[in-house]
């Protein structure tokens, strides 16, 4: 099969699309044909060595969001067929002991991920275990089941498993126009919250908006925390979903209000934040929450929730497979809204 990997940290020009041979299913496994991957930041940030998960070799197939069409099973699977259009779960927590990606699974320790630190979806196969593929129903677009994966569950899990969000709840939601972020308003919505949505440029608010978001504004050039207390009587958000970390964090500290949280799930603008105060932190009782793994068990939820609700799909792009250097480029710049699309 071909596969855009490399073996080497750097810029664009060390990957290489090349032959390698194709994915033997274990007992428990799969073997997918690629129909689509969505790229994510790590895909950026692994390749140039700034940061990479513990479990990382050399080479890589980079690709976490991936879906298509079975093509080889293993010798004890029974719940999924060769024909069969699914979407996979690239988190290998839970995996069982017959699959040839067994003993992954430690949530806090080398948890290993499809695409991260195994082959991923920038390849025309990608094997999975049985157990983690789930069905794409028949008028889904192979392409919108591709969003899904990543970008859901690490924003389901932080808003709604760590951070608790409820109904008639206010939480101020960073980086618009991201794929985690455009997922986080419409789940968010969808439970009934108010959403207040910062983003880079007027265009992506705009676009927030129509998103569902209830209220914009550019964080390069309005004031965080008070838009946060503006469109709360004064009051703060319940919570704040931060992937951003160090460019906002001390302007969501003070945007948050009494007894509020602010849940973290990543760091794109830098690894270190600074408290602005502690007295305020401690006086007003506010929780600042990291938001770990997601299990096993959350994805499929999440999913039934996505196949059957009224979630709109964010595309920005599609690429082909031999065009994954320019798409990551575009990621790398930020010149994107949503989810960029690779297809073998």
């Amino acid at each position: 099969m071909k596969a855009m990997l490399y073996n080497e940290p750097g810029g664009p020009e060390v990957l290489q699309l090349i032959d390698v041979p194709d994915p033997e299913p274990g007992a428990s496994d799969v073997v997918v044909d690629v129909g689509a991957t969505s790229l994510n930041r790590l895909d950026v940030v692994q390749r140039n060595g700034w940061f990479q998960m513990d479990g990382f070799t050399y080479p890589h197939i980079a690709g976490m969001d991936v879906a298509g069409t079975v093509s080889a099973v293993g010798a004890d699977v029974t719940s999924v067929a060769v024909g069969d259009r699914v979407v996979v779960d690239p988190s290998l927590a839970g995996v069982a002991d017959s699959s040839k990606l067994a003993g992954r699974g430690d949530l806090y320790g080398e948890l290993g991920v499809i695409g991260a630190t195994v082959d991923g979806g920038y390849a025309e196969k990608c094997l999975a275990p049985a157990s983690h593929v789930y069905a794409v129903p028949d008028d889904m677009p192979i392409e919108h089941a591709a969003t899904f994966p990543t970008c859901y569950l690490t924003a389901a899990h932080a808003i709604f498993t760590v951070g608790e969000l409820q109904a008639g709840e206010t939480v101020m939601i960073h980086a618009a126009g991201s794929g985690v972020s455009t997922a986080a308003i419409q789940l968010a919505k969808d439970a009934g919250a108010t959403v207040l949505a910062t983003a880079g440029t007027d265009e992506k608010c705009e676009r927030a908006l129509a998103l569902g978001a209830d209220h914009t504004l550019n964080n390069r050039t309005g004031d965080v925390a008070g838009f946060a207390r503006e469109f709360t009587q004064g009051a703060g958000v319940n919570m704040v979903f931060d992937h951003v970390g160090t460019a906002l964090f001390g302007a969501s500290l003070f945007g948050t209000g009494i007894g509020g949280r602010l849940v973290c799930c990543g760091n794109s603008s830098g690894d270190e934040a600074t408290i602005p105060s502690l007295g305020y932190l401690f006086h007003s009782g506010i929780k600042i929450m990291g938001s770990d793994p997601y299990r096993p068990e959350e994805f499929g939820p999440v999913w039934d929730q996505f196949c059957t609700g009224d979630f709109e799909v964010v595309i920005d792009s599609e690429f082909a497979l031999a065009d994954a250097a320019e798409a990551q480029g575009k990621m790398l710049a930020s010149d994107f809204f949503g989810k960029i699309i690779l297809k073998p």
